[in-house]
């Protein structure tokens, strides 16, 4: 039923009582001239009443009977063109979730199927919390060179407010949906990044078709062979970063996936611009002290896995040499 509906018939209740009144002193009333027990306009607690009934019933009828919700495509801020042949992109998909995969102490990530007749793809939704509870890593270091215009907002975020910390919940999300287009574009080895909503990210899901995600560079045992072909996979992308002028920002065996002997990078809502954060070589010597200490803990030849030779190769890279 639709608001006006509602409202139309609320108001009828008091029709013809201006009507009753006049005819009050011409005759008797009976019972069925009795006055309404209310009239004029509608309280704020009748208009709650009304706004909450049509909102239950929009809620009922916007889900779909097979899914958790309808795709949020067409509102959201899309992922870079061409998009892949596997994306649904029909604004009549319907969502459905399967399950959680990763929870974090600024995200939780769950499995998401966006299916449209027979056609389907697995999603990765990431979901940024506003970290009432715990605060984004050192985020005031990954924030150097990031600005916001309105001093308001600024102000929000400095003194941590509930507002503050909503905004910077959303501030990670975009810029780690900016940073996964960029890097898809340049021909980084990351997820595809499909679409951002608020503070929920959409990714390719890095995984087989059953739904079972593909697992973390800590959680493999590679052999020699291997362990030599992930790090030469991992300068590349390193080397691909520091081009864009770019390093990862808080780079481990955690946040790099190996899917089918290919290394990808995830995690990027913290990605430092070498440039503009006055940080910025500081975290790239981090990163890369992470990672090769990894690698080297595993069996990697130091002359191999030099830090201090891989950080100098990505600073004359970047042009900071």
């Amino acid at each position: 039923m639709r608001e006006h509906d509602l409202y139309e018939r609320y108001e009828s209740s008091f029709d013809g009582a201006d009507t009753k009144q006049r005819m009050g002193k011409r005759g008797k009333r009976t019972a069925d001239d009795a006055e309404p027990t209310r009239r004029g306009r509608m309280t704020e607690a009748e208009k709650l009443r009304v706004s909450r009934l049509r909102e239950d019933q929009l809620s009922s009828a916007d889900t779909p009977e097979d899914g958790d919700r309808w795709s949020t495509w067409g509102d959201a801020e899309q992922g870079p063109k061409p998009h892949p042949s596997w994306l649904v992109t029909e604004l009549a998909a319907v969502d459905r979730e399967l399950g959680i995969v990763k929870t974090g102490k600024e995200a939780d990530v769950f499995l998401l199927e966006r299916a449209m007749g027979e056609k389907a793809c697995l999603l990765a939704a990431k979901r940024y919390r506003s970290n009432d509870h715990r605060m984004f890593h050192r985020d005031a270091g990954y924030l150097e060179g990031r600005r916001m215009r309105k001093s308001r907002e600024m102000r929000a975020i400095q003194n941590r407010t509930a507002f503050g910390r909503n905004l910077i919940a959303e501030q990670w999300a975009v810029a780690e949906f900016a940073a996964l287009a960029r890097l898809w574009q340049i021909g980084a080895p990351v997820p595809y990044p499909v679409q951002r909503s608020g503070t929920e990210l959409l990714l390719e899901f890095i995984g087989d078709d059953e739904g079972n995600a593909a697992p973390r560079l800590a959680q493999t045992r590679p052999d020699e062979d291997e362990l030599l072909d992930l790090w030469r996979q991992l300068v590349a992308m390193l080397m691909t970063l520091a081009e864009a002028g770019l390093t990862h920002g808080d780079l481990s065996a955690f946040n790099l996936m190996v899917h089918e002997g290919r290394l990808i990078m995830i995690d990027l809502p913290q990605v430092v611009d070498l440039v503009a954060n006055p940080r910025g070589v500081e975290f790239l010597d981090r990163d890369v002290r992470n990672i090769a200490g990894w690698f080297a803990a595993r069996g990697l030849p130091p002359e191999i896995g030099d830090p201090s030779a891989l950080v100098a190769t990505l600073l004359d890279v970047a042009g900071m040499a």
